[in-house]
């Protein structure tokens, strides 16, 4: 995802919105990239002492931005619009969507001509804006899987297994009565998925993967709690899974959630050839 942050001469607000997104994306591993740019800007002016100061005293360095005036190219080049003020909104709303545009914070005033206090207290209302934006942006939705998931559930296949299935495969699952397959969505991206099948009383999960920039955030455990809530909905008496011995990132998330070691499986997985460790949590 693309955002491009707008005030009026991009020297000041914007400047410093576009370093603490890119800070707290990095930090928090999102797909987002933050850039800035002035309503009303002139080109290749240096970022205001103040925002420098500020964002230095939030650990970034915006020393060597500079200025750049809006044109009405950047509409297709980013995905939201983030401005600092409603006649900033008014400004933009004849030329982009208005669902893509939003006020940050609901309004940030400008800092221009203040002290060092002042752009702080500004750096730091941006900062919480900012947060808000990300609360907004960074839901993960959780569906049962349609046909339009299929080409992405085949993506996270390839890139994270040796010995992917098919898109033959993953669509036969959609008339499979015994098959649960859920996509999580991620700032409109299939992110990963879970599939399982249950049988009588009894559910198997089959697959769970997460495309691999979207790690560490929660979305395989929000996958499992998921798949375990619709287990339980069915009055299954247990879930189980097998993971690869050696995926010991895997291995501690299952044993958090309650998962335990019921055996081994020699030589279950190819590519390499390893032996599968089969866990297992009791419901009753």
């Amino acid at each position: 995802m693309k955002i491009l942050f707008l005030c009026t001469g991009n020297t000041c607000r914007s400047p410093l919105a576009e370093g603490i997104m890119n800070k707290k994306a990095k930090e928090m591993n999102l797909p987002i990239t933050a850039e800035s740019a002035g309503l009303a800007a002139f080109g290749g002016d240096e970022a205001s002492f103040g925002s420098v100061l500020a964002a230095k005293a939030m650990g970034i360095d915006i020393s060597a931005h500079r200025s750049r005036p809006f044109s009405l190219y950047m509409k297709e080049e980013y995905d939201i619009f983030v401005v600092m003020t409603e006649s900033h909104k008014v400004a933009l709303k004849d030329f982009i969507p208005e669902e893509k545009i939003r006020v940050l914070c609901g309004g940030v005033p400008d800092p221009y001509g203040g002290n060092e206090e002042v752009y702080l207290e500004c750096a730091e209302k941006i900062s919480e804006g900012i947060d808000e934006l990300l609360n907004e942006l960074c839901t993960i939705e959780i569906h049962p899987m349609t046909e339009n998931d299929v080409d992405g559930i085949e993506e996270i296949e390839k890139e994270c297994f040796s010995t992917p299935w098919t898109r033959d495969g993953i669509l036969s699952e959609l008339t499979n009565e015994t098959a649960r397959f859920f996509v999580a969505e991620f700032m409109g991206e299939t992110a990963g998925y879970l599939g399982m099948h249950i049988v009588l009383d009894e559910c198997y999960i089959a697959n769970i993967a997460v495309k691999g920039k979207f790690r560490r955030m929660g979305i395989g455990n929000a996958l499992l709690i998921k798949g375990e809530e619709r287990a339980k909905e069915e009055n299954c008496a247990f879930i189980s899974l097998e993971v690869r011995v050696s995926n010991e990132k895997a291995i501690a998330l299952y044993r958090k959630r309650g998962y335990n070691e019921m055996g081994e499986r020699k030589n279950f997985y190819s590519s390499p050839t390893e032996n599968a460790l089969i866990m297992t949590k009791d419901f009753q």
